[in-house]
């Protein structure tokens, strides 16, 4: 099996990046108090942290068991914040804020 942890690790902190954006941009416009998108933003900001810390540590580990555990919940923290920055977007895009 491939390893993903690179893959997540890169993936992660490019949209760790984006997420920033986002939260600074509705702060600068004061946005953030009319809408839950910053909250949204803010969860998936979270998740992104600790799946870029959990894929670093999978690539450092020398226990392949603890390789795999870090990966698997990498990759679940991965999704989960793929899913906020989608209903961010959505709610973006449909002025639903």
């Amino acid at each position: 099996m491939e390893k993903k942890s690179p893959h997540i690790l890169n993936a992660s902190s490019g949209l760790l990046g984006f997420c920033l954006v986002i939260l600074t941009s509705l702060e600068i416009t004061k946005v953030s108090d009319r809408t839950y998108i910053d909250e949204i933003a803010g969860i998936a900001s979270f998740c992104l942290s600790i799946s870029c810390l959990l894929s670093f540590m999978a690539i450092r580990s020398f226990k392949e068991n603890y390789e795999k555990k870090y990966e698997k919940i990498a990759d679940y923290l991965f999704i989960t914040a793929l899913l906020c920055i989608s209903a961010s977007v959505v709610l973006v895009t449909l002025n639903l804020f």
